[in-house]
Parts: structure tokens; sequence; C-alpha cells
């Protein structure tokens, strides 16, 4: 495993900064379509899941950051889950028009209570984009990489909490 490129650690860089799972099929899925968009150069896209540091930016923790999408602003604050979705949108022209809806209290509300729901389910839902991706390389995949995060965390100083749901 490698350490996080210098940039990534530096609050209020300028750059937006996005905190992902790269071990998890769904979330290398939509880390792609959006760094492919137009202005997608201008974020920096921190696979975490490629390092064994564990505090992937000041005040959060590795295992926090792989439980949940984070996302540094240019400006130095962190946020997570829907809000760093829309942070992300914000950033890049073609989902400009959703970062801004749900830059708003209620549609964010709603929006966090389906990612809610959504991590509830990742488990199961890595576990078949694995087996789906497995078997369109003509590969098998042993679960390791896109297995639970506490199993993925056991080595850590901490497990995922509830700081990891702060926006």
């Amino acid at each position: 495993m490698n350490a996080l490129p210098a940039r990534s650690n530096t609050p209020g860089s300028g750059r937006l900064q996005v905190y992902f799972d790269g071990g998890c099929p769904l979330c290398r899925r939509e880390i792609g379509f959006l760094r492919r968009r137009r202005g997608g150069e201008h974020v920096d896209w921190v696979d975490i899941a490629a390092t064994d540091v564990p505090e992937v930016a000041p005040g959060l923790a590795r295992c926090d950051a792989l439980a949940r999408m984070h996302v540094r602003t240019p400006e130095g604050r962190i946020v997570s889950g829907a809000a760093a979705f829309a942070a992300v949108w914000r950033a890049l022209p073609l989902t400009r028009p959703l970062g801004w809806l749900f830059s708003h209290p209620l549609p964010l509300r709603a929006l966090e209570r389906a990612y809610l729901v959504f991590l509830r389910w990742r488990p199961r839902l890595q576990s078949w984009a694995a087996r789906r991706e497995g078997l369109a390389a003509g590969a098998t995949c042993t679960g390791e990489a896109v297995g639970p995060v506490s199993r993925r965390c056991a080595g850590a100083s901490t497990p995922p909490s509830a700081s990891a749901r702060r926006e």
C-alpha cells in the first residue's frame, strides 16, 4: 500500500479533494464516471483503499473515509455523504444543476436518507458488482477487497464511527 499524495492532506489547497473507497466496485464506477466529466481534471481524486495511513486527512480517519464518501472543500471543510456528493456535483459542469438542487436543506436531507439506505445495502451490492466484474474479466473474486469495511479496517486504530457522518 502507498502513502497519500501530499496535496490530499493539505486543507485549503484551492481544489476539491474527494476521498473514496477504490476497493468498492460501485464506488470505482461512480468516481470513474465523475472523473471523466469535464472539470474532473480540476478535482483531486484520492483512493483511500490504496493506502494504509490511519488518517487520510487532518481529522479524517481512514476507516471513517472507507465507510462513507468524504470531500474536503477548497476552503478546507470536510463534508460526507450526501453533502459530499452535492459538493462534487457542483464542481462539474454536467452535474452542477444536481449539486445546486441538493445544496438546499430539504433535498439534501432526502438524499442523505437515500444514501444511508444505500450504505446498508452496500456490502451485498459490492459482492454482486465484484462477481459481475470478475465474470466480465474472466477472473474470480475473493471478496477480500469488497468485504465489509469493518473487516478491511481490522488493523486500523479506529473503527468506522459516527464521526464519519459529520457534515
